[in-house]
């Protein structure tokens, strides 16, 4: 059994610790260094008395000196005198202990959170919006498409009204219960505007529509335009704003390359990529539930850290899936096309294709899982035989190109 897949460094090796325990272990004495940390705090605490009595003697000293030199003075004077030394004394401390501290200036600026600019498509679509106009936006994956519908939708909000999200389906049923109340519903925003016009929500998006006022405002956003998009923009959207940011921004940071192997050889591959690739972390597509649980299998047999997450999962075990892979506690991640809209991963600088997809929008979602907001990235796609039309019309698709995979890749293309 391999215990990298199994154990952390030193745990499970140790006295006790299975067949590999070793007899000679000696484990260190606790109570040794916590008689010694004590030992070392009470010499502390008295070197710090020592010097507080030493200070108040010289203080006194001070004082009995003064009353020598005036001699037969008013005892009113004396008394006088010993209170302006104290007070000096007081003065002079606790000076020189605020200059220590190194009081900061208050800060009272909104924390940023990293954000020092807003990127392209907030700076195109976020002025527009806040004038009211309706906009179809299209930029690629990671590029902050979310704030830039955020920001206008928080502008326009007051204290009589919030924001509702969630699904097509969801909203429109609250709706026909008179639970919420649309009438007054100044903005209707798309997310993912291609997917919520698949026929699976489309009908419910319309329904919505006629829940709200005349004059509403509708945003959508996008990395892929299908013709369902445009026939919507036609019917409903009413002069509308055109952003397209595609052409600069499609896959922009991502080098994209291609090995041709048999079935069989995939899993023999993929190990030797984990081993050449300065991987941060990794996402690895599959085109079905079984092979994405066989394959995290597999890889875990290997001796690398893996998770994985699909569909038929329950709600609560994928989020916990996605909140520890996002925290670093994982290096790879093993998933279908549920992992592909709306995820943002900074830390992810290689995306694996272990099936290829079928379509050049699904390649564009899964590829953009690495080179988020300015990163660079890199994806490898795993072709057969029965694969390479697929290739050849995605690169015609997309307009880019994926080239065959050199015998070493530099760590400067998808490494910062």
């Amino acid at each position: 059994m391999n215990n990298r897949a199994r154990y952390p460094p030193g745990i499970g090796l140790g006295r006790g610790g299975g067949v590999n325990s070793n007899p000679a272990f000696q484990s260190r004495n606790p109570q040794h260094q916590y008689v010694q940390r004590n030992l070392v705090q009470h010499q502390q605490q008295y070197q710090q008395h020592q010097q507080q009595q030493q200070y108040q003697q010289h203080q006194q000293q001070q004082q009995w000196l003064r009353r020598n030199q005036l001699g037969g003075t008013d005892s009113s004077v004396v008394d006088e005198v010993e209170k302006t030394v104290q007070s000096e004394a007081v003065d002079v401390s606790s000076q020189d202990w605020k200059a220590k501290l190194n009081i900061p200036q208050a800060d009272t600026r909104f924390k940023t959170e990293g954000f020092e600019r807003p990127s392209p498509i907030q700076e195109e679509s976020i002025p527009i919006a806040l004038t009211g106009s309706d906009i179809l936006a299209r930029a690629k994956n990671g590029t902050g498409k979310t704030a830039a519908f955020c920001i206008p939708a928080l502008e326009k909000i007051d204290q009589d009204t919030n924001v509702i999200q969630g699904t097509p389906g969801r909203i429109l049923d609250l709706a026909n219960k008179g639970v919420c109340v649309l009438k007054d519903c100044s903005m209707l925003v798309m997310d993912e505007a291609d997917k919520l016009l698949s026929p699976e929500f489309q009908p419910s998006i319309e329904q919505l529509i006629r829940f709200l006022p005349v004059n509403r405002q509708i945003l959508m956003f996008s990395a892929t335009f299908p013709v369902t998009v445009k026939d919507f923009k036609d019917r409903y959207l009413r002069k509308s704003y055109i952003i397209n940011l595609m052409d600069e921004l499609t896959l922009k940071g991502i080098t994209q390359f291609y090995a041709f192997v048999e079935e069989r050889q995939k899993v023999h591959c993929l190990n030797t990529l984990f081993s050449k690739l300065q991987i941060n972390q990794s996402i690895i597509f599959c085109n079905s539930v079984n092979r994405v649980e066989l394959l995290a299998k597999k890889i875990t047999e290997l001796g690398y850290s893996c998770f994985y997450i699909h569909a038929k999962m329950l709600q609560d075990h994928r989020n916990r899936v996605f909140h520890d892979f996002r925290n670093g506690a994982c290096r790879n991640l093993v998933c279908t096309d549920l992992f592909t809209r709306g995820i943002d991963i900074q830390a992810v600088n290689v995306v694996i294709n272990f099936d290829f997809p079928k379509n050049s929008e699904t390649y564009l979602h899964r590829v953009g899982r690495s080179g988020r907001f300015g990163h660079l990235g890199l994806a490898v796609n795993l072709i057969t035989y029965e694969d390479r039309f697929n290739l050849y019309r995605i690169e015609q698709e997309l307009g880019t190109e994926i080239k065959q995979i050199p015998p070493h890749i530099d760590q400067a293309i998808y490494c910062r």
